[in-house]
């Protein structure tokens, strides 16, 4: 029997509202995450409105509010710091980079920090991050400018994409919502799949950061298949098992 009293329900709960967050939509998908029947979770989302920290809709549920760019940038910065380190030599001294609104990738524009290019041009859809370049000197920083995804923080739509077009870039940045061997990368919206292609359009190569919790799952909008992937950096050694799936299909870091 579903246990809808005490503690139990209270862990459901937060587990419910990190899983909308991630965005999880579906009540049969968050029966699942949480081991709980559909029943329960209607009842959880229920109470969980009652008290305005979700809003129902056909089929589940949205969360409220969605995590600041700070808390993003905290969970699993660990993984994220390791990935930096491998990405960094790969960023060059001069000439042109793009960088997604990814906690992954203002995590490489904090490690750029430590470095001083000569003559380094980054774009990014990201806010944060384009402050953060914007203090490194030799950085000639650019925002696309565009409107805020609201489940992501990302700037994204026909102004971001219209930016990007003027650029000629040598390698793009890139995270991912998920990944997945067969599906590629995947994100919770099609506008910000869209822009990330967008990029990936303007640059010779692309590489692609994601951390290992991210591996064998997908969300709903496809953005790029691993053939377009130029280099995949986790922060995970390249023969570790994890990676088997991915390990044919592209090079990995």
């Amino acid at each position: 029997m579903d246990s809808n009293t005490g503690e139990a329900s209270d862990a459901r709960r937060a587990a419910i509202i990190t899983a909308l967050r991630e965005g999880v939509r579906r009540v049969d998908e968050l029966a699942d995450c949480c081991g709980v029947s559909p029943m329960t979770i209607r009842r959880d989302l229920q109470f969980l409105e009652e008290q305005g920290a979700v809003r129902r809709i056909r089929g589940g549920a949205v969360p409220v509010d969605t995590w600041t760019f700070e808390h993003r940038l905290g969970r699993g910065a660990e993984a994220k710091w390791r990935i930096a380190e491998k990405l960094l030599p790969l960023v060059p001294d001069q000439g042109g980079i793009g960088l997604d609104g990814s906690s992954t990738a203002h995590h490489l524009a904090l490690a750029l920090q430590s470095r001083t290019p000569r003559d380094l041009t980054a774009v990014t859809t990201g806010l944060e991050t384009f402050h953060r370049l914007s203090r490194i000197p030799g950085v000639r920083a650019y925002s696309t400018g565009g409107s805020s995804d609201v489940d992501t923080g990302s700037l994204v739509g026909p102004l971001a994409q219209l930016t990007l077009q003027q650029f000629a870039l040598e390698t793009c940045f890139l995270s991912a919502t998920y990944l997945d061997p067969a599906l590629g990368s995947t994100e919770f919206t099609a506008e910000e799949a869209t822009v990330k292609r967008a990029m990936v359009t303007v640059s010779k190569r692309t590489v692609l950061a994601v951390d290992s919790t991210k591996l064998n799952r997908h969300a709903v909008a496809k953005c790029l298949g691993l053939d377009e992937v130029d280099l995949l950096v986790t922060e995970l050694a390249p023969d570790d098992a994890t990676l088997t799936p991915y390990r044919e299909l592209v090079e990995i870091l």
